[in-house]
């Protein structure tokens, strides 16, 4: 019977072949090669320079962050289609102008409750 899943000959020792993901989750640091325009990276090199930090540390923060803001948006984007699903499923809403008056009372300081959904 063939192994459950694919497995790579080491040293006449058989382990399971591990995935990409799962291999580069193991280690603590990868290296990653990422071309750029001269000018680009000038201008790293001289922010670098002005923060008194190495162009690779400024590119690793600056791909975090846009990492999350992405995963935020993606968030997001998912929240608003599963909203959208609930209201044609369902058809309750609040219209523009309830949602304003709510609004406004809350900017006035008010403690109110959102207004309810209706069809």
């Amino acid at each position: 019977m063939p192994p459950p899943h694919p497995v790579r000959r080491c040293r006449e020792t058989a382990q399971p072949e591990e995935s990409f993901a799962s291999a580069l989750l193991m280690k603590t640091t990868i290296n990653a090669s990422v071309k750029m325009p001269p000018a680009l990276h000038a201008r790293i090199v001289s922010l670098a320079e002005t923060r008194k930090r190495t162009p690779h540390a400024l590119m690793v923060q600056a791909i975090e962050a846009f990492v999350l803001r992405e995963e935020q948006r993606e968030a997001l984007r998912q929240e608003a289609m599963a909203a959208h699903e609930d209201f044609l499923l369902t058809g309750l809403h609040v219209t523009a102008k309830e949602a304003d008056a709510w609004l406004a009372e809350l900017e006035a300081g008010k403690d109110v409750e959102p207004p309810k959904c209706h069809v």
